[in-house]
């Protein structure tokens, strides 16, 4: 029978099978990663002041973040929030999502096994490339290939300028 032909819950379920046989992703790993990866962020200069400002209940935001990449990594449908929404707001750039980068693949490196923590790495990449053109885009920056936001850029209006 082809993958195709499966209903959707069965079709997820293959490949949430699959990703775990190929990487050894599970839900313990999943904790692992992102609690070594936010202690990490917590103490970072650049981004432990930006978390610090806004994540009121750090133990809710990890089980979150658990649940998040447990949906990235393995389809397992268990986020059922909006990044972009919490992101949009914040006062980052690509100094910022460069930061995060570092600090995650750091810590997936460490923490898990190599096929694990590159599937980890490649969402991560694609993650923080996509909340980067959203976040530039909602401050009327349209970014072309290979350009980056950087809030110094962008232009105060002038008085005259229609809000």
């Amino acid at each position: 029978m082809s993958i195709e032909s499966l209903d959707s819950t069965e079709r997820r379920a293959r490949i949430t099978a699959d990703i775990v046989e190929r990487t050894g992703i599970d839900a313990a790993m999943i904790q692992r990663l992102v609690t070594a990866f936010y202690a990490r962020v917590r103490e970072d200069a650049l981004l432990g002041p930006v978390f610090g400002a806004h994540v009121v209940d750090w133990d809710a935001h990890l089980a979150r973040m658990c649940s998040f990449w447990a949906s990235v990594a393995l389809m397992s449908g268990s986020y059922h929030g909006n990044p972009m929404g919490r992101h949009i707001g914040l006062p980052i750039d690509a100094r910022h999502f460069d930061r995060w980068l570092a600090l995650f693949e750091e810590t997936a490196a460490e923490v898990c096994p190599p096929p694990a923590a590159d599937h980890f790495i490649e969402r991560a990449r694609r993650i923080a490339q996509s909340l980067e053109l959203g976040i530039a885009s909602v401050r009327g920056v349209r970014l072309g290939r290979g350009q980056r936001f950087h809030r110094e850029d962008l232009t105060p209006p002038s008085p005259g300028d229609q809000p």
